[in-house]
């Protein structure tokens, strides 16, 4: 039986890594369609599960965005995963195509981010601003085409659309990302501002199995709307 709506990666035993696609949301209230509700569906369908299906979540993926994520299918690979997350253990790599080519082939962005009070945005706040927190990534600019860039990013703290901000407010927003100022359109077309694509895909994540404890690592492959980027970017 093949999963709808996600791709499985690797399976085994409690631990579920699937890649995400662009335009769902990771969690939902009942009734919204979310990555974990697809999941949970496959499973109780595949496993013929006759009552509720528990799916540990420890992080999250935006949206608009794509790419690989880690979940658990039970409690205690759930929590020794969410361990790993809280002592920032585990290595996760984007890749984004921005607007513009930054001045360094890499380098590291240090902002102070506050999410917007009743908006579903963040932005980057002065230093002493009492709601800001720290923000922390590394970048390498992996190619460039015109006035587009591919970016690997490397994120040394987790925050509210933090790749996103740190991005736009160095005048390289994120293809497709209107919140955040891009004029580029990115994706297929649609009226739906929720179903809208990005191109920022999670690529990467690295981490200790939490069974075996030995270190593994997943790839997730682009969507098949980059090849549109005409950018010779391999999957």
């Amino acid at each position: 039986m093949e999963p709808v709506g996600f791709d499985i990666l690797f399976e085994e035993g409690a631990l579920l890594v699937v890649v995400k696609p662009s335009g769902v949301l990771t969690q939902a209230p009942p009734g919204i369609d979310s990555l974990e509700t697809r999941v949970k569906r496959f499973i109780k369908s595949r496993d013929e599960k006759p009552g509720n299906v528990y799916l540990g979540v420890p992080h999250r993926l935006d949206r608009p965005v794509s790419g690989v994520m880690v979940l658990a299918k039970n409690s205690k690979i759930a929590r020794r995963l969410s361990e790993q997350f809280e002592a920032r253990t585990i290595d996760k790599t984007y890749w984004a195509v921005v607007e513009g080519v930054p001045l360094e082939e890499s380098g590291t962005w240090v902002d102070h981010i506050r999410k917007v009070p009743d908006l579903a945005r963040s932005e980057v706040v002065a230093e002493d601003d009492p709601d800001g927190r720290n923000a922390i990534l590394h970048y390498k600019v992996l190619k460039t085409q015109g006035e587009r860039s591919l970016l690997e990013i490397r994120l040394e703290t987790g925050r509210t659309h933090q790749i996103r901000v740190q991005a736009s407010s160095r005048g390289f927003p994120i293809l497709g990302d209107v919140q955040y100022h891009s004029s580029l359109q990115f994706g297929p077309e649609t009226d739906n501002e929720r179903k809208r694509c990005i191109a920022l895909h999670a690529r990467q994540i690295s981490l200790q199995h939490p069974k075996t404890r030995d270190p593994v690592t997943f790839v997730a492959e682009l969507p098949r709307m980059w090849s549109e980027l005409e950018m010779d970017i391999e999957a």
